[in-house]
């Protein structure tokens, strides 16, 4: 079992920056891929950006420039840095983790982000 706990999200104006952090506990070893999804209201959850354990990094193509997903193997912990927000980047914004064996996908319960002024 694996658990993800996010944390950083909040209220910004657009234009602002903010820094979104997940951190993974429990069979951690069994972590391939790591990505960050959002699901804004009314909408189905879509994903934001991906970062496998080795290999590329893959964004919507709404985030990229504007994004950076980043990951420590040592501390568990994948970060997703937002750089110029937009109001439509407005959503509850989940982390994920695919195991190697891909039986199943482990999410965290999710984080708030509202771009507004």
């Amino acid at each position: 079992q694996v658990q993800l706990v996010e944390s950083g999200g909040g209220l910004v104006q657009p234009g602002g920056s903010l820094r979104l952090s997940c951190a993974a506990s429990g069979s951690t070893f069994s972590i391939n891929t790591m990505g960050w999804y959002r699901q804004a209201p009314g909408k189905q959850r879509e994903l934001v950006a991906v970062i496998p354990s080795s290999g590329t990094r893959n964004y919507a193509d709404s985030v990229k420039g504007r994004f950076t997903i980043s990951r420590d193997n040592a501390k568990n912990t994948v970060t997703l840095q937002m750089y110029s927000l937009k109001p439509e980047d407005t959503a509850v914004y989940y982390c994920k983790a695919v195991p190697y064996s891909r039986d199943r996908d482990y999410w965290g319960r999710g984080t708030q982000v509202t771009v507004s002024s």
